[in-house]
């Protein structure tokens, strides 16, 4: 696999898309836990209806036209707060859809119901054995997202907007000191009882009390929740906090029913469907083979603004196989229909099959405006033997991107240099301006070349060969200068101890990249190896952070804020199941991303994650890989889809099943 979806670990993404490809740069969410493929989406449900682990939610002040009103639930004070009331919140100016909004612009709202959207699931699993996806044990399902709903949800053609699902309304000060939700009465979860604002109490302190340990990191400037009556409650924010994104981190939380888990240990695993929020239930689940959703006919919000026009089909139905051969050989029969493919030697080479020569499977290119991904071998810096930077720079030198786009990937990707690649987030050339600006105040704690020479880049290796003689001789020498010395051709330290480095990975189509790599390591000496996991493995060794080097891909939001502090904040490093997969514990970076969430304006979050990028990338916490800014998909003809995909999301959560074109492939003999 090319791209490597990022593993199970809680990570931030968006909502508002597929089950399993959330649009990039929407609005972390609190919910079930997909693991990405290009979002993440994860990813990653039918807008509203995603299905990500994400942790995390945006918010910001509202543009100076802001209606106001006066709360009357609020304390009498000798001033009066003002007060804004909206039927949704942006981080930066106006939001794009009035209050009576109908439909988002990028869907078909008389789009046909009906039919079935199948699909692999993401992150290389291929098997589950938990509907429960907000605690460390178990490998959740994929899709689970489908079956909840959260108070408010992402618009896929803005990049930091929510408007209300469970949620009504939303009021806050102009210090976004606390925020309200009002929620709406009618609004059921899946065995008739009301969602009521003792619910979100509920999950709130669930989720901390109980759930993944990120959870704490995610919620740590939340001071409390409280019921004000029965659907309205209200979060109140510690009064040191940055406040402009948390309205929307406890926006993004996903609704759990009180009175079901006072009846159920929401502490262990489980194979029973839950009660649940949202449109979708679990209808079938065989771990290993399949898990599939229909619809709730009952479900008491298919008509809201935010649902027009998505959740199209009746069911989703997610195909799991032990191996991605099997899977490709499937999908060739119509064992499912959508495939997203992330190998770029089967995309250009054996989409040849009878069915795509007959024009049944359509191959498609869909573009994205999101960053196009953070994927790469990361570096786990909690062990000793890497703490050494010029060993981490040595490593960068001994994998020859050059070579492998040419000899596995036909070209046909650029390689990563930055954590934000694609979007105008990623640093370049010497700093100057607000980037400068933001770096001087680092300047004792930050090396000099930040601020006289470009970011830093990969090194550039000869296509031509696996073995680079001069990168290999630069990495010996980086590893002479830390102290790894050759000993009968092995590098050791003064102590006697070889530099041994394991790679672990899930994907038997990563063997053909790490393979030269691992060969390279072992011609400088060091005991390298990759070893292969099984999913399950995966998951757990990740999420204890109990490997060397493993490889992972993250999609970043187009307005980076509190999921910063899961991917690069010293709290994160050692909290088991967060996303700072290579450990990074760093004041400079830590107060980095506290200047990017207090950012009160575009321009300011822009040039503060430049800084951060820069600082990030010259400490060499990865192996950077590859990436592009669009989507390989290929389907079977039976879908229908509106004109223009949105432009933060692949697009396919607004298709609808075309009943006429599968009859007529039925009568071709190509489905069943």
């Amino acid at each position: 696999m090319d791209r490597v979806p990022a593993a199970t670990p809680p990570r931030v993404a968006p909502r508002g898309a597929h089950p399993h490809i959330a649009p990039r740069g929407a609005y972390p969410y609190i919910a079930p836990g997909d693991a990405p493929s290009r979002a993440a989406s994860a990813n990653r449900r039918p807008l509203a209806a995603a299905a990500a682990a994400g942790l995390l939610g945006l918010a910001a002040f509202l543009a100076a036209s802001a209606a106001f009103a006066i709360d009357p639930a609020l304390p009498d004070a000798e001033v009066e707060e003002e007060v804004i009331v909206r039927h949704g919140v942006s981080a930066f100016g106006d939001l794009k859809y009035p209050a009576d909004f109908p439909h988002f612009d990028y869907v078909n709202p008389d789009a046909p119901q009906g039919g079935t959207m199948s699909f692999l699931p993401t992150g290389g699993l291929n098997t589950f054995d938990t509907f429960n996806p907000w605690i460390l044990q178990g490998n959740p399902a994929q899709g689970l997202g489908l079956i909840h709903d959260s108070l408010m949800v992402s618009s896929a053609d803005e990049p930091d907007s929510m408007y209300g699902l469970i949620a009504e309304s939303i009021e806050y000060p102009q210090d976004r000191a606390w925020v309200i939700f009002n929620m709406r009465p009618e609004a059921r979860f899946s065995d008739g009882e009301p969602i009521t604002a003792e619910d979100v109490v509920f999950t709130y302190e669930a989720l901390l009390e109980k759930g993944r340990p990120t959870y704490r990191i995610s919620f740590r400037d939340i001071e409390s929740v409280e019921a004000l009556d029965t659907h309205r409650v209200r979060f109140n924010f510690r009064e040191d906090a940055e406040t402009r994104d948390l309205p929307m981190l406890a926006a993004g939380l996903s609704i759990l029913p009180k009175h079901y888990y006072e009846e159920v240990d929401f502490t262990r695993t489980t194979m029973t469907p839950p009660v649940s929020s949202g449109q979708f239930r679990v209808v079938d689940a065989s771990p290993g083979r399949v898990i599939h959703y229909c619809k709730d006919p009952d479900y008491w919000g298919a008509d809201l603004p935010v649902n027009v026009g998505a959740n199209n089909f009746d069911c989703y139905r997610y195909e799991y196989f032990a191996d991605r051969t099997a899977a490709f050989q499937a999908f060739q029969v119509g064992t499912f229909l959508l495939h997203e493919e992330f190998t770029a030697s089967i995309w250009a080479e054996d989409y040849n099959f009878p069915a795509v020569q007959r024009g049944w499977v359509i191959q498609d290119e869909l573009a994205d405006g999101r960053p196009s991904g953070t994927q790469g071998f990361w570096i786990n810096m909690r062990q000793e033997k890497f703490q050494d930077i010029r060993v981490r720079q040595a490593l960068n030198l001994l994998f020859n991107f050059e070579w492998t786009n040419q000899t596995f990937f036909h070209g046909l990707y650029d390689r990563t240099t930055s954590f934000w690649e694609g979007s105008d987030m990623a640093a370049e050339g010497p700093p100057e301006g607000l980037e400068l600006e933001v770096l001087e105040r680092f300047r004792d704690r930050l090396p000099a070349e930040i601020f006289e020479t470009d970011p830093v880049t990969p090194p550039v290796n000869s296509p031509g060969q696996v073995l680079d003689r001069s990168a290999i001789r630069e990495a010996g020498r980086l590893l002479d200068e830390a102290g790894w010395t050759i000993e009968g051709g092995v590098r050791r330290n003064a102590a006697g101890e070889t530099l041994s480095v394991e790679i672990i990975e899930d994907s038997p189509a990563m063997g053909r990249v790490i393979n030269p790599f691992v060969e390279n390591m072992q011609r400088v000496g060091i005991q390298a190896r990759q070893t292969r996991v099984d999913a399950a493995q995966m998951q757990l060794r990740t999420e204890q952070f109990d490997f060397d080097i493993r490889p992972a891909r993250y999609v970043m939001s187009l307005t980076p804020s509190i999921d910063l502090r899961q991917f690069f904040a010293s709290d994160a490093a050692e909290t088991p199941g967060s996303a700072n997969l290579s450990g990074v514990s760093d004041p400079v970076i830590d107060e980095l991303i506290e200047l990017v969430i207090a950012s009160e304006d575009r321009e300011t979050v822009t040039a503060r994650v430049r800084a951060l990028d820069r600082v990030l990338r010259a400490k060499h916490i990865w192996v950077p890989h590859w990436s592009k800014g669009s989507h390989w998909v290929a389907y079977w003809d039976v879908f229908g889809m509106p004109g223009e995909s949105p432009p933060f999301a692949r697009g396919d959560a607004y298709w609808w099943w075309d009943e006429e074109k599968f009859q007529a492939l039925r009568a071709a003999g190509a489905l069943r």
